[in-house]
């Protein structure tokens, strides 16, 4: 039975958001297993990243999902230290031709995400992973108003909101959960087809 592995950092909730739709729309995949590996501050100990479990879940995943909040057009610091952690995976090649992609949130429409994607897609392609990309067209280029793929994100998923300081709970724009949802059905396909 596959297994897709979300592993993601999130600072205000919205990339969390992000992950629990990649999440549902992979579960949607007959016999798909999920695993939702939430990357956080306490895990980084004198600027070193460490959580065993998330790497055994990881290894064991036939597909890994990776996700993190665009911060000053890169990845987030303590996604960096996860990645970085990573590197002794990649001396073996341990994640070889598993399943991959990715997705980011920020409070622009651009934020300069694209940055963000093309970093998580490098460090797959140096893990010799196999790069999903989103696979939708914006819905608006055929009338559609439900938002799927609104900004026009093919790398990977991108999701915006505007910026909120007043500690309210973080809030999915409905074209964002459907871009992520679905998403997640096409990475759980093609880790279906690709592990056969």
């Amino acid at each position: 039975m596959p297994t897709v592995a979300i592993v993601y950092f999130s600072g205000t909730g919205h990339t969390h958001l992000m992950a629990e739709a990649i999440a549902e729309g992979a579960a949607r995949v007959e016999n798909t297993t999920v695993e939702l590996l939430r990357i956080t501050g306490e895990q980084i100990v004198n600027g070193r990243w460490k959580n065993d479990d998330v790497i055994e879940k990881l290894n064991q995943a036939h597909a890994i999902v990776f996700g993190s909040p665009t911060y000053m057009g890169g990845v987030a610091a303590q996604f960096k230290a996860f990645i970085d952690a990573a590197s002794e995976i990649w001396f073996r090649q341990g994640w070889k031709d598993k399943i991959a992609g990715g997705f980011t949130h920020s409070s622009s429409p651009s934020g300069d995400k694209q940055g963000t994607l093309l970093y998580l897609a490098t460090n797959a392609a140096q893990h010799s992973m196999i790069w999903v990309n989103v696979g939708d067209l914006q819905s608006s280029l055929y009338g559609k108003n439900d938002g799927v793929n609104r900004l026009g994100g093919f790398l990977g998923v991108m999701g915006a909101s505007q910026l909120d300081t007043s500690g309210k709970k973080a809030v999915l724009d409905l074209g964002d959960y459907l871009t992520s949802l679905r998403f997640g059905e096409r990475i759980a396909e093609a880790t279906k087809r690709w592990f056969k």
